[in-house]
């Protein structure tokens, strides 16, 4: 019989999924105790199992060695960044894995970020508490420009739903989309001249040796004195420091993090700011998100196919 592990502690607690995944596969070994798995505790957890489930886990060349039952990797969720695709291949090992089955979820949680720095909302949630009343001057996202890092499944989905408010939406990418930009109206344009021009910019990019820090002190200073930054992609995409001094002298209005360099966030100066909002990692962690991220998974272990075909993809 086929022994899965489910490394994931978010599948693993979700009844739904777990019924999904045993009606398939009666032999399953969950993540019950909640762990953070990683190194000789995730070696151990895997071992002895066929398939496995993971989400956040790092399974790198010398974790995948030292699993030589394991054959497929069914991923939950939608960044690969934390999987050596090269070296799972070179063990003969298959991955399942679909792109873009939570870019609503991540999607909303832009839009909701961009309204809320726009208008102000944390400051006048924050102003009230303390027993304040005054009406703050907001922007509105309708009409504005939108610049958009990474025009992948999410990326592409938000430039959709951006057009909705009437937004002008620049998009960078490495890849060319000429189709979907000609169809949609979205701009494709360089980095540093997307920086210079958007209102609000987006991040939607995976996170490797290309983009670590891509937004550095140097590309951040592009950015307009009014304008909004919004990280729900990976962390380690931004010069967390150089983003502090920019918030705390003005040289930018607003941000808002849904993941950090290090989670939890160890930069208390930077959550601490007004003009900065973040949440816990819950981008794509929406109810119907998250069902069909473990419902892609589950598929995965049986579709799984060799890891390389999925290079360069994520998100």
């Amino acid at each position: 019989m086929t022994r899965v592990a489910v490394a994931s502690r978010s599948f693993s607690k979700h009844p739904v999924l777990r019924a999904e995944l045993l009606t398939r596969y009666p032999d399953v070994t969950f993540n019950d105790a909640g762990l953070s798995l990683a190194g000789d505790d995730l070696v151990a957890f895997l071992t002895g199992h066929d398939k496995a489930i993971t989400a956040l886990e790092t399974l790198d060349e010398a974790i995948l060695a030292r699993l030589p039952e394991l054959q497929v990797v069914g991923k939950y969720g939608v960044g690969l960044d934390m999987i050596d695709l090269a070296a799972m291949s070179r063990l003969g090992k298959r991955l399942g894995w679909t792109g873009g089955v939570n870019k609503r979820s991540v999607s909303e949680l832009v839009i909701a970020f961009a309204i809320a720095l726009l208008r102000h909302i944390p400051q006048g949630n924050a102003l009230i508490r303390s027993g304040g009343w005054r009406q703050i001057m907001g922007r509105q996202l309708s009409q504005r420009t939108f610049g958009i890092i990474g025009c992948g499944h999410i990326g592409k989905d938000l430039s959709r739903l951006l057009k909705a408010f009437g937004c002008r939406v620049l998009a960078h990418d490495i890849r060319e989309f000429p189709e979907f930009y000609a169809e949609t109206g979205v701009e494709p344009l360089g980095l540093e001249d997307l920086l210079a021009q958007a209102d609000v910019v987006s991040l939607h990019l995976p996170f490797d040796a290309a983009t670590r820090n891509i937004l550095s002190a140097q590309r951040l200073a592009l950015l307009r004195p009014d304008a909004v930054l919004i990280n729900a992609a990976r962390g380690g995409l931004v010069d967390e420091a150089a983003l502090r001094r920019m918030l705390e002298t003005g040289k930018l209005a607003a941000a808002a993090f849904d993941v950090f360099a290090t989670e939890p966030p160890e930069d208390k100066a930077l959550i601490a700011l007004p003009n900065f909002l973040c949440t816990p990692h819950v981008g794509g962690s929406a109810e119907e998100a998250v069902l069909a991220m473990g419902r892609a998974a589950i598929a995965g272990l049986d579709a799984a196919i060799d890891p390389l075909s999925f290079a360069g993809q994520g998100a």
